[in-house]
């Protein structure tokens, strides 16, 4: 009992004088674990310092990062996704999460899960699509199918080369069938611009999942992946559990793409820009 008596007992930490750092200014990278500052983070690229992770990005942010300074003239951005099968499920209505992400529109937010449209890279003009993995995953439904269908067609029309960065959770299952309909929509609009000799540059980034994988994403003349990107049409554990198999180490990352001939080069986020423009030169198009 002396002995006890005789520790000395530590004060509790109160929690009301501890500094709170607010969220926007530091980022946990997911991959390495490192606390890291996030002006220094937006100056490269969203890449981690330490060991090169790549942070998703939404469509703004990527437009910024790849498209010379206000160049980007957007298109089609009245398009808005409707409610064509009256969906619910136990979370509720397909519109009601419609009309939540109309109220973030008054905020700057994301209205649709891919934006289009007119820019230059390095003073070469391109149609550039870009999907929005933070609007409902970057899933594709009908204005997603529809505003690919119209850059595609612009494309044709003004003889413009065109870059499709995927970013995506596949198809959109609110929609259904108006949903899966849209993989052979695209399919189609890119046969088209192929039939004009029009090029079709392809970038995947991380996720590039389902029905995106397996329609837009994979069809590109050139396809270059981001470092580390997960690219595939099911997940690995929806594989091991249908195989009854454990799958290879990298299974469905860039990597493992590109050693088996699915994608034709890896090209880190901060050297794409400049790595688009060299591409777009080769193939015949310049400022």
């Amino acid at each position: 009992m002396g002995w006890l008596t005789r520790q000395k007992t530590k004060p509790q930490a109160d929690d009301s004088d501890r500094v709170q750092m607010p969220d926007e200014i530091w980022s946990k990278c997911v991959a390495c674990g490192a606390i890291l500052y996030n002006k220094e983070l937006r100056r490269n690229f969203k890449v981690c310092v330490k060991c090169g992770h790549h942070f998703r990005l939404s469509a703004q942010e990527r437009i910024t990062y790849v498209t010379d300074r206000h160049s980007f003239v957007e298109m089609d951005a009245a398009l808005r996704t409707t409610d064509p099968l009256g969906w619910r499920d136990e979370k509720g209505k397909y519109r009601d999460v419609i009309n939540k992400l109309k109220a973030k529109e008054k905020t700057g937010g994301p209205v649709e899960a891919m934006v289009t449209g007119r820019c230059r890279i390095v003073n070469i003009p391109v149609m550039l699509g870009v999907f929005d993995n933070t609007f409902m995953m970057g899933s594709m439904g009908a204005v997603v199918g529809e505003k690919i269908v119209r850059l595609m067609e612009a494309a044709i029309e003004e003889k413009k080369p065109v870059v499709v960065f995927s970013s995506s959770g596949g198809a959109r299952m609110q929609e259904g069938i108006f949903s899966l309909m849209q993989l052979s929509k695209v399919s189609a609009a890119i046969a088209k611009v192929g039939a004009s000799h029009i090029p079709f540059i392809s970038v995947l980034t991380d996720p590039t999942t389902g029905g995106v994988a397996a329609s837009i994403a994979m069809q590109g003349d050139i396809i270059i992946a981001e470092p580390r990107a997960l690219v595939g049409f099911a997940g690995p554990r929806v594989i091991e559990q249908t195989i009854k198999q454990k799958l290879p180490p990298g299974f469905q990352r860039a990597e493992f793409l590109l050693e088996h001939g699915m994608v034709d080069r890896i090209v880190s986020r901060m050297e794409m820009r400049d790595e688009l423009a060299r591409l777009l030169r080769n193939l015949g198009f310049s400022g």
